[in-house]
Formats: C-alpha cells, sequence, structure tokens
C-alpha cells in the first residue's frame, strides 16, 4: 500500500471529510484520492501537464486551478519536463453543506456533467488562491474550535473565485475517439461498484445517464461501445449489475428488497423480473443454491 493510499485509508477510517495537501506530501500527487465520494480543486503552481476528463483532454503550462467531479473519470499525465507543484483538497458534499449555505454539487457550474473543470490563473489569481491554500492547511493542523467552518468559507473562497473566471478553452478531441470513450464509460460504470447501502447505491443503471455523465450523445456512445468491446452499453450495464447482485446474495445477509433498492430498481419486483431473465433463476433461488 501506498502511502497516499495509506492516509485515505486512514482519513476514512476517522470519518474525514476533508484534506489539504501540497504534492508531493506524503507522496501525495494530483491523481491521489479519486475515490468517488471526493470532490476535489486542484491548484497547479507550475509544471503543467494534460488532464483528460470525460471526453476531453486539457494541456496547459502555466498556473492552473482544476475542479474534478467524482462522477465523471479523469486521469492526469505530469509534464515530463518540470515537476508539478501546487496544492488540493478533498472534501465531500456533506463537508460543504453542513454549512447551511451551498446548493449541491452537483448542480454548481463548476461540476455539472460538461462544465468546465480547469481554470488559467493570472499572477494575481495564483497568489490569492495560494494564500487560501496555506490558510486551509494552518486551519487544518490548529486547534481551534471552528475550524471547519473557517475552511469551509475558504472552500467557499475558491469556488466563487473560480465562477468569476473565464474556464479554459483549448479543448482537443483525444485521439482513437471510440477507444477513449469505450474506456471512459468502463470505468465510470466500475466506479459505481461496490455498493455499500446506505451510503453508496447504484445511481446510473440506464446508457443515456452515462452519456450524459461523458457529456456525449448516447448514440455516439452505443457506437463506440459496440465498436470496441462487441458488445452493447446496455449488456456492459446489465452484465456489471447482475455480478453485483450475485456478490451480494453470496456473501450478504442483504434482504432481496434491499439489492434491489442497492442496485437502482424502484421495486423489488422488478429487480425479480431482472435477475431471472439474465440469470434464469429467482434471486432468494440463488442465493439457496449458494448455501447448499
Amino acid at each position: 500500500m501506498t502511502q497516499s493510499n495509506y492516509e485515505l485509508l486512514r482519513f476514512e477510517q476517522i470519518g474525514g471529510t476533508f484534506r489539504v495537501a501540497a504534492t508531493g506530501e506524503n507522496y501525495c500527487t494530483l491523481s491521489s484520492y479519486n475515490r468517488r465520494d471526493f470532490y476535489k480543486i486542484s491548484l497547479i503552481l507550475s509544471g503543467g501537464g494534460e488532464l483528460f476528463y470525460a471526453n476531453r483532454n486539457i494541456k496547459f503550462d502555466q498556473p492552473a486551478l482544476i475542479f474534478t467531479n467524482p462522477m465523471v473519470p479523469y486521469s492526469w499525465a505530469d509534464n515530463q519536463d518540470t515537476e508539478v507543484t501546487g496544492f488540493f483538497c478533498v472534501f465531500t458534499e456533506t463537508f460543504l453543506q453542513e454549512g447551511g449555505r451551498m446548493e449541491s454539487l452537483k448542480d454548481s457550474s463548476l461540476y455539472k456533467p460538461g462544465g468546465d473543470p480547469l481554470y488559467l490563473l493570472n499572477p494575481a489569481q495564483t497568489e490569492y488562491l495560494k494564500g487560501i491554500f496555506l490558510r486551509m492547511r494552518a486551519e487544518a493542523g490548529s486547534e481551534y474550535i471552528y475550524k471547519h467552518e473557517l475552511i469551509r468559507n475558504h472552500v467557499q473562497l475558491i469556488i466563487h473565485e473560480a465562477i468569476k473566471m473565464e474556464p479554459a478553452v483549448a479543448y482537443a478531441a483525444p485521439k482513437n475517439a471510440a477507444s477513449r470513450i469505450t474506456q471512459l464509460f468502463l470505468t465510470l460504470l466500475e466506479k459505481q461498484f461496490p455498493v455499500d447501502p446506505p451510503r453508496f447505491t447504484l445511481q446510473f443503471k440506464k446508457a443515456g445517464e452515462y452519456a450524459e455523465q461523458l457529456s456525449v450523445h448516447v448514440n455516439h456512445l452505443n457506437a463506440a461501445v459496440q465498436e470496441i468491446t462487441g458488445k452493447s452499453t446496455t449488456a456492459h450495464i446489465n452484465d456489471r449489475i447482475l455480478a453485483e447482485a450475485k456478490s451480494l446474495l453470496k456473501h450478504t445477509d442483504m434482504s432481496v428488497a434491499d439489492i434491489a433498492y442497492s442496485l437502482g430498481f424502484e421495486y423489488a419486483s422488478y429487480f425479480n423480473n431482472f435477475f431471472r431473465k439474465h440469470a434464469g433463476v429467482t434471486p432468494l433461488a440463488a442465493r439457496k443454491e449458494v448455501k447448499l
């Protein structure tokens, strides 16, 4: 286990909802903390690189502020010529909403599917935002009783500063678009699992919902996935839901109704019909077979 993974595990074990660090600190990088339950804001001070976000890639070589949505797959490639320096913070939506002043981040212009995740900074903006991250680091380690409220205010300042900026527009279509879109879809699909109700339940069950998250037309997504894998988008989704259902039936004592809910089925009867269609037996029959 890497140091950054250990830190993340420890962060979750203590019920953490916020963390701030410098890149390179305890081996943390821009790609650290890519869990689906964390929102992330990264401040790149130097080094630049290339951000792959949904079906877009953005190259930059100047200071930038990056917002990554936990429901949109992304990856990062460093500029090989220079070391990347900066800061990042990760937080849950609950952390901000505890202040009572934040609408859902999913509705924010910074985190909407198809939104603009990267903002290029001028020197004044860079210094201003660097100061905020430094203050957050200082407060995170302090004994001040209201430090979480103060940190929430700092995060709000970063968000509002970004909303005032013009987003980066130097987007380029990636090479092998069908392969990349397919990989993004499969990554996003896998990120929905394992389910862990009530905290994590399946959020996307339809091809159109995945297409919306990836900012592509559903027909484009379907064509790409079919071309690359030979299977339809819906078939991939159904196969993964079925595999998760079988795992829950085998390894947990969850009721069929609870499993149905965790996998996004409105009624247990819908889940029963789905399972029988794809597995050939009912969920209860499958569970009994496992226990024989």
